[in-house]
């Protein structure tokens, strides 16, 4: 008896450690995200947005297009990041309207070229800039997006949207950082009068 209960006990540990080996089916989907810099920003200012991947397995080529609100934001350019580029191989990259349709970048893609293989892991596929044209709140989100591995066949990222807003004037430390050079330049003018 003890014989039998010694083989389910190893019989039990080689299962569970087996299912620990294997990989998960809950594994995370890649997931495609915006960074903003700096998260919020004052009419007449520049924000730049990072486009991101995680978590990707054999990253091939991509395509995606951003929407925004144009009474708040105006887009000013657009270079490629260094995610695709990361295993060596060229690379290519474009948008195909950056400005032409207001409150959309229409069709940012990315591609790797020859018989290597796609990059796997996180970083960034992307740099978008905008100006800050109007105060209020801008929602961007994705649409048109396609991702796909060296076979051609579909990657499916997770992706949400950012909210970005945007002030008509200038936060609280620009004012002091403008009073304190004030105050210096007062202190200089004096002792040039003195």
């Amino acid at each position: 008896m003890l014989s039998l209960n010694k083989w389910k006990y190893q019989a039990g540990a080689a299962l569970l450690a087996a299912a620990f080996a294997a990989p998960s089916a809950y594994a995370a989907d890649p997931a495609l995200s915006i960074v903003a810099t700096p998260s919020t920003g004052v009419v007449g200012s520049t924000i730049d947005l990072d486009i991101r991947i995680a978590d990707v397995t054999d990253l091939y080529s991509y395509n995606f297009s951003l929407v925004f609100n144009p009474s708040y934001l105006q887009v000013t350019g657009a270079s490629e990041g260094s995610f695709l580029g990361t295993g060596g191989g060229a690379t290519d990259f474009g948008v195909v309207d950056l400005s032409g349709t207001p409150g959309l970048v229409s069709y940012v893609y990315g591609a790797k070229f020859g018989a290597v293989p796609g990059e796997s892991g996180s970083g960034s596929l992307a740099h978008l800039s905008f100006k800050v044209i109007g105060a209020g709140t801008s929602t961007l989100s994705f649409s048109d997006v396609g991702f796909f591995n060296f076979a051609g066949s579909d990657i499916a990222p997770q992706y949400g949207a950012l909210t970005l807003v945007t002030t008509a004037v200038p936060e609280p430390e620009t004012y002091l950082m403008m009073g304190v050079g004030l105050i210096g330049l007062a202190a200089l003018r004096r002792r040039r009068a003195a």
